[in-house]
């Protein structure tokens, strides 16, 4: 098969342009005599009104492996959006959004297009509102420990400009360098040391949002309240579909003090699973807890003669303060022998950290493979029969498909199983159907025992056929929210299993594993 390399994929996302689109740009529109871009030219100036084609590809799709195996064919998963509109401040998203509404045309936020599931893929040549000039540290509040900061800032620049006044965000996902602040908060993500820190959700204590009909929300960033739900968590997590989140109040933390790195080899997964429990369940905060299953080891700690007979790796690190670093790792390493843990040397851990902002998915799809990721959660005594009953099913009806897992996130109750599935190179036209049986039975198992179909990749496009399985009779409520918040659906259809406008283009007409 011939090889495909990423920058093949790039052009031909950039050569697409509007042959796939079902409908005349604007068609959707009630309005159809105005010329958009001058609108809203006026109201953040010309150049910040992207309209030529080349551009607007650029704004089509996001990292979604799909997208990417459909762009291999020369095809989008979506169309082009419509316009790209590059507003500097949270007034002029407001302007864009009220100017939008009057118009009757739908529009998405978009930050770094990052994301793994087409949750900024156009449907219907929707508005792309990129948020990426909205870039600044606002106010650092030391006494308080927060930050606030605008929504489009680069993650690596946050993180950067923190760590030269002595903190951190706490939030350092593998897509720290390609990320937004905004939309971290915006797809509810998780970072490497949640564990210690949380995920966004434990972060981010207020923010500024834009509604559909143009109000700015303003959430006032308090340590927790008890009046009524929770409106912070309705936003966080949204996607683009309810609110425009324009700033964010985090919390931060002082660089730690000291640091220790505790690397195992353990007999095998049930070992690796129960040495995460103890320590969550113990009260501890561990920086890092990293549990590989025997294929994800073995790539890692060639040349180290514990795994030999102890094929399972875990990465425990503690940080903090000296006294409570060694506290903890003298409980830790208590634990590690109850399991029948050795302790190893920190090179595949040292090895893992100089890469963690890498993504492995670009070597694979120059070599044509279909390589994607799908991260769930589930509670400790499913963990094993959840790995083990997906790794069956995989190898019964794609022998020749890799499967793989880590733990990467874990609480006292639970845990993230972040897997790997690829196939090798063969014909588009078996791999896709393929893939969607991969994927639906990852996904339908992880609701079978009982677990959650996104830890922190969050839902998008791709998850939206699963998302009544996932939330039951409280997918109908959050329905109705949508349609009480956004009535003419304007922000982000047809993402988060919401319905889509009329005569968007179908996103899951290739995927014949589900009912639609």
């Amino acid at each position: 098969m011939q090889q495909i390399c990423s920058n093949a994929v790039e052009q031909t996302f950039a050569q697409i342009g509007n042959r796939v689109d079902r409908f005349e740009l604007w068609g959707g529109s009630t309005v159809t005599k105005l010329d958009p871009g001058a609108e809203f030219s006026a109201l953040i100036g010309e150049e910040n009104v992207l309209t030529d084609e080349a551009a607007r590809s650029g704004y089509a799709h996001d990292r979604l492996p799909y997208a990417n195996f459909r762009a291999r064919e020369g095809a989008l998963v979506g169309t082009l959006p419509g316009l790209v509109l590059r507003p500097k401040t949270t007034e002029e998203v407001a302007a864009v959004v009220r100017k939008a509404g009057e118009l009757d045309l739908p529009l998405i936020p978009y930050g770094r297009g990052s994301g793994v599931l087409g949750g900024i893929i156009p449907l219907g040549n929707e508005l792309m509102l990129d948020v990426r000039r909205m870039n600044r540290i606002l106010e650092l509040d030391r006494e308080n420990h927060l930050v606030t900061v605008e929504a489009g800032m680069h993650g690596e620049d946050f993180e950067d400009a923190l760590n030269a006044q002595g903190f951190t965000c706490g939030h350092l996902p593998q897509s720290l360098t390609i990320s937004t602040v905004g939309g971290w908060a915006a797809c509810r993500g998780g970072g490497q040391e949640s564990s210690r820190y949380g995920k966004i959700e434990n972060i981010v204590v207020g923010l500024k949002a834009i509604l559909p009909d143009g109000e700015v929300l303003d959430i006032r960033p308090l340590p927790k309240r008890a009046s009524g739900p929770s409106i912070l968590d309705l936003i966080v997590g949204n996607e683009g579909t309810l609110a425009v989140i324009t700033q964010l109040t985090m919390r931060i933390w002082t660089l730690p003090e000291a640091e220790e790195k505790i690397v195992l080899a353990l007999p095998d997964r049930e070992a690796a699973l129960n040495l995460g429990r103890k320590i969550m369940q113990a009260g501890l905060h561990p920086r890092i807890v990293r549990l590989y299953d025997e294929k994800e080891t073995a790539g890692r700690t060639e040349g180290i003669a514990a795994f030999g007979d102890r094929p399972v790796m875990a990465n425990i690190v503690l940080c903090g303060e000296a006294a409570i670093v060694a506290a903890e790792a003298v409980i830790v390493r208590e634990f590690a022998a109850s399991v029948d843990a050795v302790e190893t040397e920190t090179r595949p851990f040292d090895e893992w950290r100089k890469s963690r902002y890498v993504s492995i998915t670009k070597q694979w799809l120059e070599k044509g493979y279909y390589n994607d990721t799908i991260e769930v959660t589930v509670n400790w005594t499913k963990a094993t029969s959840l790995y083990d009953t997906i790794a069956a099913r995989i190898a019964q009806v794609a022998p020749d498909a890799h499967f793989s897992a880590h733990w990467s996130h874990v609480y006292p109750e639970g845990v993230c199983q972040y897997m790997t599935i690829r196939l090798p190179p063969m014909d588009q036209a078996k791999a896709l159907p393929l893939h969607a049986e991969l994927w639906e039975i990852a996904t339908g198992e992880t609701l079978a025992h009982g677990g959650s179909i996104a830890h922190h990749h969050g839902s998008g496009l791709f998850r939206g056929p699963w998302m009544d399985g996932e939330h039951g009779a409280g997918m109908e409520v959050l329905r109705r929210i949508k349609a009480a918040i956004d009535p003419q659906n304007l922000f982000n259809p047809g993402k988060l299993g919401f319905p889509p406008r009329p005569n968007a283009i179908d996103p899951y007409r290739d995927r014949s594993t589900h009912e639609q």
